[in-house]
């Protein structure tokens, strides 16, 4: 771990002296990589530095306890060096976590699916009340979020929808969030007091640019429609809407939220970016978790994650045996409850697979 922290330290010296050039911010691309490298270096070298200055002192503490002989100096001395000892090795734990590899997309925004799953109307409803708490989370945190596409039905519930979040951190926040989720619940249309069970699927993709995967537009079918839904004249009378078809994988994306045939493209183009990013990731994600066997993170959509539970107010988490009695506080987007544990569960798994690794 030390050989790798010097090393680490050495790039992170090395970054400054090229930022440093006067002739650095000559290329704003280049200039934009070794900053962000240098922000995402900054913590991990700041408490490697903290450490050694800790390490220095309990060596010069010790050193001073060799030759003093003023009894009452000494047991102040000692106490002192226990208490140094105590916070060296929290300080040596903290470094193992700022270690782990990050996800290099957790600072992104997302492209977040919604879609009803088995359940009908009910299933469609479900899908708007999770539309609804993330929305809310997202405002909680100063997030925006923009409508790509969405397929409402009558009652106002939502076969699918697909919404860009944008904001710092977001994919970081939001990641352990794609699988299945599940709510138990008397819909108001039954009229026996009947506990029926819906499901609805969520995907998280982190936002790409184009550029950032190769697409051959050759690959690409390219259609324009009118928009549908309420918008006045502008979409009754113009076909602005898109639809992406990416012919290698069938994908289809459709958007009609722009303003503009050019905005929509763009954005339907970004979607599908993701989309493709997503199902690259996907791949290496299932070999990577048929090693480890972890089911935190891995983003399987087949997967049931998370129960809402109407009639006992709880809300479960499948996948680290969490149990929440506040489900209307949840569905207000009080989630931090959920992401955090799953964070810290992930963090754990990543030590042990780091420790386990490790000669």
């Amino acid at each position: 771990m030390f050989e790798r922290l010097h090393e680490v330290e050495r790039r992170f010296e090395e970054l400054a002296h090229r930022m440093a050039a006067p002739d650095a911010a000559a290329d704003p691309a280049a200039y934009g990589r070794l900053t962000r490298e240098y922000a995402r270096l900054e913590p991990l070298i700041t408490a490697w530095r903290g450490y050694n200055a800790l390490k220095a002192d309990i060596a010069a503490g010790e050193e001073m306890l060799k030759t003093s002989d003023d009894e009452a100096f000494n047991t102040m001395l000692q106490q002192e060096l226990r208490e140094n000892w105590k916070k060296l090795e929290m300080e040596e734990e903290n470094l193992r976590l700022l270690l782990l590899p990050k996800d290099e997309n957790d600072d992104k925004s997302v492209v977040l699916e919604i879609r009803a799953g088995a359940g009908g109307e009910e299933a469609a409803l479900f899908a708007h009340s999770l539309w609804r708490m993330y929305s809310m989370y997202a405002a909680r945190r100063g997030w925006r979020c923009e409508t790509v596409t969405a397929n409402e039905t009558e009652l106002g519930g939502i076969k699918e929808l697909v919404v860009s979040v944008e904001g710092q951190g977001v994919y970081s926040r939001l990641k352990f969030e794609s699988g299945v989720h599940r709510v138990q619940r008397v819909p108001e249309t039954e009229t026996q007091g009947r506990i029926h069970t819906s499901t609805a699927t969520v995907a998280v993709m982190p936002e790409v640019e184009t550029q950032e995967i190769d697409i051959d537009p050759r690959d690409l079918r390219i259609d324009t429609f009118r928009s549908s839904g309420a918008g006045g004249q502008h979409i009754n009378k113009t076909s602005s809407a898109i639809r992406v078809t990416h012919l290698p994988t069938g994908m289809v994306v459709e958007c009609q939220d722009q303003r503009s045939q050019l905005e929509n493209k763009n954005r339907a183009l970004q979607v599908l970016a993701s989309r493709l990013l997503q199902q690259k990731q996907a791949a290496y994600d299932a070999a990577y978790n048929a090693r480890r066997q972890s089911q935190v993170g891995s983003g399987d959509r087949s997967e049931k994650i998370r129960t809402y539970n109407f009639p006992q107010d709880r809300v479960t988490d499948h996948r680290i045996g969490l149990t929440l009695h506040d489900l209307q506080g949840v569905l207000d987007g009080d989630l931090d409850r959920l992401v955090e544990p799953l964070t810290l569960a992930d963090r754990e798994e990543k030590l042990r697979a780091q420790e386990s690794e490790t000669p």
